[in-house]
């Protein structure tokens, strides 16, 4: 992740791909124009990178110039072409080929077009980098597409944000949801997960998503999602973890605009944290942390105990029923645990001491982030 002025940018095109793309394209112009020597006319600024590094690919004479045109305010490409730069050289009765870094709305395209009109040019080849499909609004045909991508504002590679990124050799891709904290709570029973986590969904002002609440919720209130979870319980089944992302997927949705979510009860295996990772992909954001409480057996057998004379909960009343809970968490955290420990994610809190000061704990980790 790179912050540029107020905005943060992922990661989403490498160094390595863009080369590839670069010596593809070089390759399919100089097979497709022959023995002919084209002028290759660079968009600036943007472009720079692109044709220094695809005329050094393109293995056959040529020629190399540039225009200036500028159509962008920030991070939105406006209907407004300004012409900064133009030709200095006689272009009549030549092959041009236009290498853009980006064609997205395709206003440029008017101006290009325009220009190399009144040059009397013998054939005008249109090449792009980078190409959103869903954003081009011109009939113009495109000759050369390099990668296509989403409608989303990217930096790196010659392309900027308010003057910076267009040193990067990376493309990064603008990340929308700016400044979300996503955890992954795990405790086994009898630490005091359920109690932490309403104390830091309040100090953090985070959404505590616990699966048994969603579930309980979907089915109770006969969703489509509710009633198909309730179908596989019925008949003993466990539920498709395709389902449970579906129903956590919507609670993301109706929570948006908040600064992150505490998930509570999900993912349970690998196959579980990777849709997770998915699903948080989609949103643009992602899983800052695994925080595991850890509390001595012996300490949570107590605490169980104790906690059944007044919960009327048969299964905090047998200590036998207890150690196999605690059993089962561990077998189910370990997997886990090695998951996001691959990714430096994981978090291991002592679980031990009041309220306050294991909270105090679990915030020293948050604050780190």
């Amino acid at each position: 992740m790179i912050k540029l002025h107020d905005l943060y940018f992922k990661p989403f095109i490498s160094a390595q791909k863009i080369e590839d793309t670069v010596e593809r394209m070089a390759q399919e112009i100089a097979k497709d124009l022959g023995d002919e020597i084209p002028v290759f006319v660079g968009i600036l600024n943007g472009s720079f990178m692109f044709v220094s590094d695809f005329v050094k690919k393109y293995p056959k004479p040529c020629e190399v110039t540039f225009i200036k045109l500028a159509s962008y305010e920030g991070v939105k490409s406006t209907e407004d072409i300004q012409r900064l730069i133009g030709l200095t050289q006689d272009l009549s009765g030549r092959t041009v080929v236009i290498l853009e870094d980006i064609i997205d709305s395709g206003n440029t395209m008017d101006e290009v077009h325009r220009i190399f009109k009144n040059e009397s040019v013998k054939e005008l080849i249109i090449a792009t980098m980078f190409y959103k499909p869903e954003a081009y609004k011109k009939d113009y045909k495109l000759h050369y597409i390099g990668i296509e991508i989403p409608k989303k504002f990217i930096v790196g590679y010659g392309l900027d944000y308010d003057g910076l990124g267009r040193d990067l050799p990376e493309v990064y891709q603008l990340k929308t949801t700016q400044h979300m904290t996503n955890l992954v709570l795990f405790g086994p029973p009898g630490a005091g997960k359920g109690t932490q986590a309403e104390f830091l969904k309040q100090k953090y002002n985070l959404v505590h998503i616990s699966t048994g609440d969603v579930f309980r919720y979907n089915i109770k209130n006969e969703t489509a999602l509710g009633t198909l979870a309730k179908s596989y319980m019925d008949k003993g089944e466990l539920v498709p973890d395709q389902v449970t992302i579906d129903m956590l997927n919507a609670e993301v949705e109706k929570n948006a605009g908040c600064n992150g979510f505490i998930f509570d009860g999900f993912p349970r295996t690998n196959a579980q944290a990777e849709a997770l990772d998915k699903l948080m992909d989609s949103k643009d954001s992602q899983i800052n942390a695994m925080i595991a409480l850890e509390v001595d057996d012996e300490v949570l057998v107590g605490r169980l105990l104790e906690r059944g004379k007044t919960s009327g909960r048969a299964d905090d009343a047998d200590e036998s029923i207890i150690r196999n809970r605690i059993t089962e968490y561990y077998s189910k955290t370990a997997i886990l645990k090695d998951y996001y420990s691959a990714q430096d994610k994981y978090y291991g809190v002592d679980g031990v001491g009041s309220i306050e000061e294991i909270t105090v704990r679990l915030s020293a980790v948050i604050d780190s982030l």
